[in-house]
């Protein structure tokens, strides 16, 4: 209440102080008729020196007296009249002070109730960072975090794309140590939505792999913890992303999340260091480098930098959505026929992508590989093809799709 006191007798203070100078400055005015009254008595006074001295004479000052008297009488109305303006203008003055005043302290407080904080006490510098650190230490766990997230409805799947997961389901339950098995099942656990599966069978691919597991697992492992939490850096998740950038501290998906995760607890200057120096570095095309570039914006805003400006994309391309070659060889270790299904469903999903909506030249580079692995080569060729068309006119792009051409033995 001290606060919204201390508010209106401010605004109060401030309109007071406008009505002021206005009634001030009407006050101050002289009406042009005092000025007019001046001169006009000036003359007439002239009028009578002059006949004393007999540069006139008395029918010629009578006559002039009459005309100035004329003119006095004129000014004296025009002056009356002039007045009771003056009268009115302050009434409209008054009105209009009071009217300021009203807009001054109801559009502060409308104002201060949509963007400030009403009730929240002063924030401290050490407070506020004891108070990140306090909500970096009792946020919520990956458990309680993951319950918290609506539930999503059910992907329906392709009857036979069903079968197969189950198929490689009970496959890896039969091979607990088969690290390729590990890596598809998190691969299309997440495919399908199942983000709790999906991290859990990458992080039995980390415990496989012993000390060999590369930062880009612990942080694929991190990010399917995210998403399944709704897009929350649990303590869990943050445990994960350590692991990554103790290994590589300038890998750039896992220092994203690292980013987010501060920005979440409530230190954006220190998330925004942390993206600005990862942007410097970001290959155009990847995911997370677009997501720092839409969102650092508003993060240099949070941390008090009103002058930045991201810096331009390099030219070189990474990270690409669609079935690489090596993901189509992982899968050398399950059986042909559940093996060569699975491939299939992936080429034919990025192949309807970049029918429909196209793609990069790397996209397609990677569609004729696929197509090469699964021995289709035909249909490789004719995709080649199609690339050469779609991007006759680009001669990077072309270089890009030959040299992929080339990897998959469609070279001429």
């Amino acid at each position: 209440m001290t606060f919204w006191i201390l508010v209106t007798l401010m605004a109060l203070t401030v309109a007071a102080l406008l009505a002021l100078s206005m009634l001030r400055a009407r006050a101050a005015a002289e009406p042009a008729a005092a000025y007019d009254l001046r001169v006009y008595r000036d003359q007439l006074a002239g009028v009578d020196r002059d006949l004393a001295r007999g540069v006139i004479d008395a029918a010629d000052a009578e006559r002039i007296r009459t005309e100035i008297s004329r003119r006095i009488l004129a000014a004296d109305t025009q002056m009356r009249a002039e007045a009771e303006g003056a009268g009115q203008s302050r009434r409209k003055v008054g009105l209009a002070a009071l009217v300021g005043a009203v807009v001054i302290v109801g559009g502060t407080m409308t104002l201060y109730s949509r963007l400030g904080a009403p009730g929240y006490g002063d924030l401290p510098l050490q407070l506020r960072l004891d108070i990140a650190e306090a909500n970096r230490t009792d946020r919520p766990g990956q458990a309680e975090a993951e319950a918290r997230v609506p539930p999503q409805p059910a992907l329906q799947l392709e009857p036979g794309y069903a079968d197969l997961l189950e198929k490689l389901r009970d496959t890896v339950a039969q091979r607990p140590d088969d690290i390729q098995g590990h890596m598809l099942l998190a691969q299309h656990e997440a495919n399908t939505g199942n983000f709790q599966a999906a991290y859990t069978a990458k992080g039995r691919v980390i415990a496989l792999l012993q000390g060999d597991a590369s930062p880009q697992d612990f942080t694929e492992q991190a990010e399917l913890m995210i998403r399944a939490a709704g897009g929350y850096v649990s303590p869990e998740a943050e445990a994960v992303l350590f692991e990554a950038l103790r290994r590589d501290p300038e890998y750039g998906p896992a220092r994203y999340y690292w980013g987010t995760m501060l920005a979440q607890i409530g230190r954006p200057d220190l998330a925004f260091n942390t993206w600005a120096r990862t942007l410097q570095t970001a290959p155009a095309g990847t995911a997370w480098g677009q997501a720092i570039r839409d969102q650092i914006g508003e993060l240099a805003m949070r941390a008090g930098v009103n002058d930045y400006t991201p810096p331009a994309p390099p030219a070189d391309t990474a990270s690409l959505p669609g079935p690489r070659r090596e993901d189509v060889e992982a899968a050398s270790e399950m059986d042909a026929e559940t093996r060569a299904e699975m491939i299939r469903g992936m080429v034919t999903r990025l192949s309807t992508r970049l029918a429909t909506e196209g793609g990069t030249p790397q996209e397609w580079g990677r569609l004729i590989g696929a197509l090469a692995v699964l021995g289709d080569t035909d249909r490789a060729r004719a995709i080649l093809e199609e690339a050469r068309q779609v991007y006759a006119e680009s001669a990077d792009a072309l270089v890009l799709i030959e040299s992929a051409a080339q990897k998959a033995g469609l070279g001429e």
